[in-house]
């Protein structure tokens, strides 16, 4: 985001005095970033970066300059503002209740409101010297014969929404919260030779909001819509698409998250082509790295909103890779969000794909991979926790967590309030220092202490599983409302044995895109990522671990693996 520094011969001179737009689309909790936009200004002094967000509730612009300070704000809220598709938070969820969808034109017309609104606030768009941004991950686009003719001939008298009306086989794009492709996703797994193999291929074991189950769905239930599609786009290949006035390619991060993508060899699997559906590989196009330059931007964008003709469009990704770009993370740092639902991300050099949890390629290495673990019993369990035993207390609670040492004399306790994600398993779970389940905890203090340590191992663990490896420099970056509690930080401290930063990341995969298109500018030339972002700001110091505890949990993980396996149905 920030200029390098260097001497005048540095390869990062370039990079002076540059200002960066993002905006997403996100449904509820999801991000869909559709774009970031790099501009060029003047001097170092009085350059500027501008982050959107184009959720799928709405799409909010902010511009901020080099030291962060926003300075143009605006936004689009979809249903009251775009109330003509009738949408409920962006989206519509179908009669069966597994189906949900936004119309696709719906955010084509969103981006046309957007620039529209910056234009009339005075934005001066000739100073973007690069486009590129995010996507929610798994969601579709159909493109319909004949609509790369109207891409490539976009009027500049004439709004993006009427021009490309027609142009999609499927109006409708199933997002990340349609879980309507069961079927598919048995089918799939069948014939890559079970869930552990489609994973070890692809990264993730068969899900219904995958991509390519989706789009096996629709061939099967839609074969006229199938067979008048010329192009599947991803939604972040849909809005680089759009700048790009063609076809934009998949890059490789958020072509992980489609069941497709043979994530070792970055080609599209053929064994899990032809599952899927027929000439597939030809829908799709060829992945391309993320830091890919896909071309310049569109003469549609130059002619009516003053863009410049250097424009370069940088290939777009998904909001999670986005955001692992965005939190800076580096080989051997895991990222923990404690929200209503616990997220993990994790910088990994040799993969090891489970049944539970995602690998991606990494959005800005590409030797290296990511992995995403989710875990859906995070705060509300805390909450219920700290009501039971600390009278509702977060003073009560940390007290507990303070006062009783690491390792909680030997208990722990697995809390699972709903059907938990990672592991596939429900109820609570308490073993005592013997490793006997119990039914109760010797007091509210073990109890409390048996509910963080035992939801902070099991991520460690489940992370291992995936191929994570603590390191000398390992860093663990915590966000989300439970981070403001240093002592239950202190107690994520204790299990990765490594010292956790707090870091703000509620414009992450904005600021993953910003950073992204500034680095596939200068990519070609040898920059590496972090050399872009080297002057970017630092994460917070919270709290380093306890001395000595790390001795307990290596010689304890063999017996909680045990038991996370045992309470599984």
């Amino acid at each position: 985001m920030f200029p390098c520094s260097g001497s005048e011969s540095s390869p990062c001179l370039t990079l002076r005095g540059i200002l960066f737009y993002g905006c997403r689309i996100t449904s509820h909790r999801n991000d869909l970033h559709v774009l970031c936009i790099i501009l060029r200004h003047i001097s170092l002094e009085s350059s500027s970066s501008c982050l959107a967000s184009l959720e799928t509730s709405g799409l909010k612009v902010a511009a901020v300059d080099g030291n962060l300070s926003v300075v143009h704000q605006n936004n689009v809220q979809f249903d009251s503002e775009l109330p003509e598709f009738r949408t409920q938070g962006g989206v519509h969820i179908h009669a069966d209740r597994l189906t949900v969808t936004s119309p696709t034109l719906m955010w084509v017309k969103a981006l046309d409101l957007l620039l529209d609104k910056m234009k009339g606030a005075g934005f001066d768009f000739s100073r973007v010297r690069g486009v590129s941004g995010s996507g929610q991950q798994h969601g579709s686009v159909f493109w319909r014969t004949g609509a790369a003719h109207t891409l490539t001939q976009l009027q500049p008298d004439r709004s993006l929404h009427q021009q490309l009306q027609a142009c999609f086989s499927a109006a409708d794009s199933p997002v990340w919260m349609d879980s309507s492709s069961a079927p598919q996703c048995r089918a799939l797994q069948a014939a890559a030779g079970g869930a552990a193999r489609l994973a070890q291929l692809t990264g993730s074991r068969a899900y219904e909001r995958f991509t390519g189950n989706q789009i096996a769905k629709l061939f099967q239930t839609r074969p006229d819509q199938y067979h008048n599609t010329e192009r599947i786009s991803l939604v972040s290949s849909f809005a680089a698409s759009l700048f790009l006035g063609d076809y934009a390619a998949i890059d490789y991060s958020d072509g992980s998250g489609m069941n497709l993508l043979d994530i070792r060899t970055r080609n599209w699997s053929e064994i899990c082509l032809e599952a899927t559906a027929p000439q597939l590989e030809r829908l799709l196009g060829a992945p391309q790295p993320s830091s890919a330059i896909l071309g310049p931007i569109s003469s549609y964008f130059v002619s009516r909103y003053g863009f410049s003709e250097d424009c370069k469009v940088v290939a777009f990704t998904g909001d999670n890779p986005a955001s692992l770009a965005g939190m800076r993370l580096q080989e051997g740092d895991v990222a923990v969000s404690l929200g209503t639902s616990d997220t993990v991300f994790v910088w990994i050099q040799q993969p090891q794909p489970a049944l539970e949890g995602h690998i991606f390629c990494n959005p800005v290495d590409y030797q290296a991979y990511m992995a995403l673990l989710c875990f859906k019993n995070g705060s509300l369990t805390r909450e219920r926790i700290r009501n039971e035993c600390a009278g509702g207390s977060w003073e009560v609670f940390s007290a507990a967590l303070r006062d009783t040492p690491p390792g909680n004399h030997g208990n722990i306790g697995f809390y699972f309030d709903t059907m938990e994600i990672t592991p596939t398993a429900v109820g609570v779970h308490r073993f005592d220092r013997d490793n006997n389940k119990v039914s109760s905890a010797v007091d509210s203090q073990v109890e409390i202490k048996a509910l963080v340590e035992g939801q902070f191992l099991s991520k460690r663990l489940h992370a291992e599983r995936l191929g994570f490896t603590i390191i000398p420099g390992t860093r663990v970056l915590a966000t989300g409302g439970a981070s403001s509690n240093k002592d239950i930080l202190q107690v994520l401290s204790d299990v990765f044995n490594a010292p956790v930063y707090t870091i703000d990341v509620s414009n992450s995969a904005c600021l993953g895109s910003a950073y992204r298109a500034l680095h596939g500018l200068v990519a070609e030339s040898g920059v590496s990522f972090s050399d872009v972002v080297k002057n970017a700001p630092e994460p917070q110091l919270a709290v380093t671990p306890t001395p000595g505890f790390a001795v307990w949990v290596e010689m304890n993980k063999s017996v909680i693996e045990k038991d996370l396996l045992l309470i599984q149905p």
